[in-house]
This record gives C-alpha cells, sequence and structure tokens, in this order.
C-alpha cells in the first residue's frame, strides 16, 4: 500500500498532525506532501490498533513499524520458511534463478511462501551479510586474480641472501577454490606461466579471468577501456576465454580475490613465517601443502569445502583444457632493415626483400621468432642466441644475393680446378690471404669469368704468371692478358733472358 513505501519519519509526522495536533486529513496531506487516502490509511491503522500520540512518541521506529505493518521478516504461521543460505549457494548454479528455486520450494511445501515473500526473505538475510557477498558469482563464470602485497622469501644457502618472492592468488568466483603458488617476477612470463598452473589445478578454463591493471596484464591502464597485453590476450585466445580487467581503484570488482589474498597472507605466510626456504621448488611445495589444506577445509557458511563446491559447482560448468599447452611468447614491434633483416635480443632475422622499411610485429618463445605483416605471419626461423650474428632463408634474399649466396670456398676451387691447376691455386691463395674466404669471392669468380673472354688457355697461362711474380688480385690477371704477357715465350718469366727491344739498352750500355 502507499503508506508502506513511506518513510517512519513521514508516518510519525501523519500520525503528530492526526492524534497530537487533530488536523484534518487535507491540511496533513498538504504539510507532509502526500496523498489524503495516505494519511487516511495511516491515521486508520493507528486507531485500530488503540494506538494514542503518547504511547506513539515513546516507540523506536523498528518498533513503530512492526506495530503497524507487521514483522520485517517474512514469517507467516505455519508457512516453513526457505534456508537463505541454500538459496544463496544454488544460485551460483548455471541457469538457477530465484523463480526456479521458488517453484521447488513449493513443491515440498505447498502452503508456503509467495513469491514475493520468498524474494523478500532472502534478499533480507542477503542484506545482512558482509559486503563481500553481495555479489552472486555463477558457476565457472571468472577467476579473480592477483598478486600479494606481502612476499615470502628465499635464503641462498651459501651466502646467506634473503630474496623476496612474488605470491600469486586466483580465486574461483562461484566455489572460492583458491590456487597459490610463489614466481620469482611479475614479469609476463611469470604472470602468464602461473595462469597456465592455474588452469591445470582447476582442471579447466573459466569464462572469463579478472586481473588488476598491472603491467603484466595491462599495456594502457583505463577505467572504460584498458588495453590488455598482447601475450595475456593470445594466451586468452589459446583458451577460449576472455580477460575483464577490474576498474582502477575499485577493489570490489575484485573482492573475491582480495579476500583471498587476506587468506593466503592468514593461512599461507602467517604459517611459514619460521620456516627457511632455500629454493623456489621448495617454498612452492610446502604453499602446495597448506592450500590443499585450505580448499578442503569446510567453510561455516556454505556448510561444504572449497573442492567440494568446485566439484558441484564450477568443475562442470569450466571450459576443457586445450590439447597443447599455451607457449609464453614475447612480442615487439620492428622496422624491417634495408639489408632485409630485423633485429630480436641482438641476432638478425631475415624477412623477404620485397618488405623492406615496413613494421612488422615480432614473436619471440624459446625456441622460435616468428614476425607478422599486418596479422599474416611473412616468417619463421629458429631462435639463434649468437649476438650479432643473421639467420637468412635464401628464398628471402633478392636473386642476385642468391646467386652470391650460392657460392663456397669448396665450389670456387672446383670451378677453378677445371681451367686448370695453376687457376686453382691463384683462387686458393686468394682466398687464404683474405680475413674471411667471402672477401676473396669477388676476386675469383671475376678471375673465372675472364674464361669467357680470353679462353680458359690464356687463363691458365696468366694465372701460373701471376703466381710466379707474388700477384693476389682479379686487376693483376687482368692487365697480364689485356697486355698479352701470357703469350711471350716462357724466358719472359722472372729470371729468364729478356727479349730484345729497342727501350731496353741492355748490360753492355753502362759499360
Amino acid at each position: 500500500m502507499a503508506t508502506e513505501r513511506l518513510s517512519m519519519r513521514n508516518v510519525r509526522e501523519i500520525l503528530r498532525h492526526k492524534l497530537l495536533l487533530g488536523r484534518s486529513n487535507r491540511d496533513t496531506a498538504a504539510s507532509v506532501r502526500v496523498s489524503n487516502s495516505t494519511v487516511s490509511d495511516t491515521a486508520g491503522r493507528a486507531r485500530a490498533l488503540g494506538l494514542d500520540w503518547a504511547t506513539i512518541a515513546e516507540l523506536g521506529e523498528d518498533a513503530l513499524e512492526e506495530k503497524l505493518y507487521g514483522p520485517r521478516t517474512f514469517k507467516r504461521v505455519g508457512r516453513p520458511e526457505p534456508d537463505p543460505a541454500y538459496l544463496h549457494v544454488e544460485l551460483r548454479r548455471v541457469g538457477v534463478t530465484l523463480q526456479l528455486l521458488h517453484l521447488e520450494y513449493l513443491e515440498q511445501h505447498p502452503n508456503g511462501l509467495r513469491y514475493t515473500a520468498f524474494c523478500g526473505h532472502y534478499k533480507l538475510w542477503l542484506g545482512r551479510q558482509q559486503p563481500t557477498m553481495r555479489q552472486v558469482h555463477r558457476a565457472g563464470e571468472k577467476l579473480f586474480v592477483d598478486y600479494s602485497g606481502k612476499k615470502p622469501h628465499i635464503v641462498n644457502g651459501t651466502t646467506g641472501e634473503i630474496t623476496e618472492v612474488e605470491l600469486f592468488v586466483a580465486v574461483l568466483g562461484a566455489s572460492n577454490y583458491t590456487y597459490v603458488e610463489a614466481t620469482r617476477t611479475q614479469t609476463i612470463a611469470d604472470w602468464i606461466g602461473s595462469h597456465v598452473r592455474a588452469f591445470e589445478d582447476i582442471g579447466g578454463v573459466p569464462g572469463g579471468i579478472v586481473p588488476d591493471q598491472l603491467k603484466s596484464g595491462v599495456t594502457l591502464a583505463c577505467r572504460y577501456e584498458p588495453q590488455i597485453q598482447r601475450t595475456y590476450e593470445e594466451m586468452a585466445c589459446h583458451y577460449g576465454t576472455t580477460v575483464l580487467p577490474a576498474r582502477p581503484k575499485s577493489p570490489r570488482d575484485k573482492s573475491k580475490v582480495e579476500g583471498g589474498v587476506l587468506i593466503a597472507q592468514r593461512w599461507i605466510l602467517a604459517k611459514i613465517r619460521n620456516q627457511t626456504f632455500f629454493s623456489l621448488d621448495a617454498l612452492n611445495e610446502r604453499i602446495a601443502e597448506l592450500v590443499a589444506e585450505l580448499n578442503d577445509r569446510r567453510m561455516r557458511l556454505y556448510g561444504a569445502s572449497r573442492r567440494e563446491l568446485l566439484a558441484r559447482f564450477d568443475k562442470p560448468a569450466l571450459r576443457p583444457l586445450p590439447s597443447a599447452r599455451f607457449v609464453t611468447s614475447d612480442w615487439k614491434t620492428a622496422r624491417i632493415n634495408i639489408d632485409y633483416h630485423v633485429e630480436y635480443d641482438h641476432h638478425f632475422y631475415s624477412v623477404p626483400c620485397t618488405l623492406l622499411r615496413e613494421s612488422v610485429d615480432v614473436r619471440a618463445t624459446a625456441m622460435t621468432v616468428e614476425l607478422y605483416l599486418r596479422g599474416e605471419r611473412i616468417a619463421s626461423h629458429v631462435r639463434s642466441s649468437h649476438r650479432g650474428h643473421h639467420t637468412t632463408t635464401a628464398s628471402h634474399m633478392p636473386k642476385s644475393h642468391q646467386a652470391h649466396a650460392e657460392w663456397t670456398p669448396s665450389r670456387i676451387l672446383s670451378w677453378a680446378a677445371t681451367v686448370g691447376p695453376e687457376t686453382a691455386k691463384l683462387a686458393e691463395a686468394i682466398l687464404a690471404s683474405r680475413p674471411h674466404p667471402e672477401q676473396g669471392y669477388r676476386s675469383c669468380l671475376g678471375i673465372l669469368r675472364l674464361s669467357k673472354k680470353y679462353g680458359s688457355e690464356r687463363l691458365e697461362i696468366a694465372c701460373g704468371r701471376a703466381m710466379a711474380v707474388g700477384a693476389r688480385s682479379y686487376r693483376h690477371v687482368e692487365s697480364i692478358l689485356k697486355l698479352g704477357l701470357d703469350r711471350l715465350a716462357p724466358e719472359g718469366v722472372a729470371g729468364a733472358p729478356r727479349p730484345a727491344h729497342e727501350n731496353i739498352r741492355g748490360r753492355g750500355y753502362y759499360h
């Protein structure tokens, strides 16, 4: 009725005007700013109960409300009330509603509360619980994740140095099932690795992940459109889930894990405060023991343990794990250099030479380096740790570079041997005289191509003369052939009698 929607202050004011001051309904309605019917109904209730102003003035608001309208507990004589804690737990199941639970309640108690009273009974109970319970979490819907501000530590057994490590906490919304582990850092590799191990411990994948807006998960913090870190987003796609970052400075968005972190600090960190761990594995082994005890412990509110609720609610609703485990990767943007290579971690990897100056996305795992252009993979290489070196795929090179790359010292020497032994000796000497054999490729190739112009026979003689005078370059051999020195008689070789010539005076000239 209309009076039921009034505040008790207005009800008391209506009764003061009517019972104490004796004012009319119209004047009272105008003063309190309610309708005439509301004034009439409120005053009628008080008179029917035999209440005068002196009695009303001594009653508090709750007592007055109960006198006029009855108790707020929706209790009815002969009508059993539903268990609100049971309703709260059942609402976590997928597809379960208050309407369905009311129908099931009526099957057991046909004369029970009607739907409005049924819902009011549950909501009244819910409003009296602690604020962290006011969110209704559906089975398998969300996994809340965060790091603990308080950290455990490990000790170096040799030096005694103490190193603080991170404590990762994940809590399922419906069952409160908790996963905790220690990692060395909050870097993306440790962050993703913790998620993967949490999924495997739970035995499935939730519909969404709710993290804080930390740098490992969010590259651009924003209340409305946060930008998810590339690897984190890739992991979510691999497992068929989504990332739903909590709003900045809004702990209630992830109240489950806030409570989980507090429990982890009290249940785990407090228990191991006097224990010493010399490795991360030893620390995690002890943490796993304590978390198992936590998940097996019976919760008073729900009348069941976290592990039991996981099997009852979350497990049937979780998505199955994919056949392959997610491999953590690192993403960066790079520009293709003029030599059609991209630098990553001080090593250079090739891409098709037609893409010079383009910006590409580099995805690196522990084993591979992949390069993407506008979402399409254009190259893939085995990851190398050789700083300053190049990994090149032949098909990425221009045709001219491919032809040059096909040459090796052994191939050059084999081709030189087809011309003659002197040519082979000269080629071998040129390659040996350079700091790196590749620096002599051009000289050797140029010498070998002289056979097309001068013939193999003349080239063989020219190479012999070059070897005799200690020449080790293409220019010397070309000069011998141009000047026709290869056609001179063998005595033209150093140490033999020189040929007669008008410009040569001879030894007797100086006598």
